[in-house]
């Protein structure tokens, strides 16, 4: 990200912190968590982890429970100030400039994140750096071959937070062919796995007797045939081996 961009996105996370766990404990969002983890604690099981764009904490508390060592990194102060109050290992800094060593981590995972970042391919050169060759990279993206993405379009921009909405942060929907396109020459892709495939809004999830069936729907849906129209996709990445 360019300086003054970065201290926009800076902003409007420290603003969306404030409220930013208002519904994730419950309904829609905390199905997206439960999908989310789905892929992740496998992979994260006594490996070394580095969650980029970490938020309040809330997958990483997850992850720290089942990994070896786990470490978030945010652009915003207060987010991660929610994550320390955790007993997370939170750094501030920049997905396009990571401070850490080259082959760190055993996993590298990512979500809603990649999505607001102009200089994809930086983020996704230094996700593949501090990976170690062998190791794992999940990262999420938009895709617009989604109902999430008809339901956006229709929508617009919702509200985040006071005098905030989504239109104050740069968006990018990246398709399963796109995101191929978009890897760096060592990062081999495995699978996609879809999140929010079936949902066509989040409003779905209140109603009591749709909520459970719909919620058990997504969960066979992300590992199905139609994974590919994953409102958001998971893409599954192995870092090459050195010598590979």
């Amino acid at each position: 990200m360019g300086e003054r961009t970065e201290q926009q996105a800076r902003q409007y996370y420290d603003d969306f912190s404030h409220s930013y766990e208002r519904e994730r404990g419950h309904g829609y969002h905390r199905m997206i968590d439960e999908l989310e983890l789905e892929v992740t604690l496998p992979f994260a099981r006594g490996a070394r982890v580095l969650e980029l764009g970490c938020g309040t904490g809330l997958i990483l508390a997850r992850v720290a429970e089942v990994a070896e060592e786990a470490v978030g990194i945010d652009l915003s102060e207060g987010m991660a100030q929610h994550a320390r109050e955790r007993g997370l290992d939170v750094q501030i800094g920049s997905v396009t400039d990571l401070p850490f060593e080259d082959d760190e981590f055993d996993l590298t995972y990512s979500f809603k994140v990649l999505a607001h970042v102009p200089d994809i391919d930086a983020a996704l050169r230094e996700a593949a750096r501090v990976t170690r060759p062998g190791g794992h990279l999940l990262l999420e993206f938009y895709n617009p071959w989604s109902l999430r993405y008809l339901a956006k379009r229709v929508a617009g921009p919702q509200p985040i937070a006071d005098n905030r909405t989504e239109a104050d942060i740069p968006t990018r929907w990246d398709s399963p062919r796109a995101i191929e396109k978009l890897l760096p020459p060592n990062l081999e892709l495995v699978d996609f796995y879809g999140v929010r495939v079936l949902t066509p809004a989040a409003s779905a999830h209140r109603i009591p007797w749709v909520a459970p069936t719909l919620r058990r729907a997504e969960h066979r849906a992300a590992r199905s045939s139609l994974r590919y129209f994953g409102g958001f996709l998971v893409a599954v990445l192995r870092k090459s081996d050195r010598n590979g």
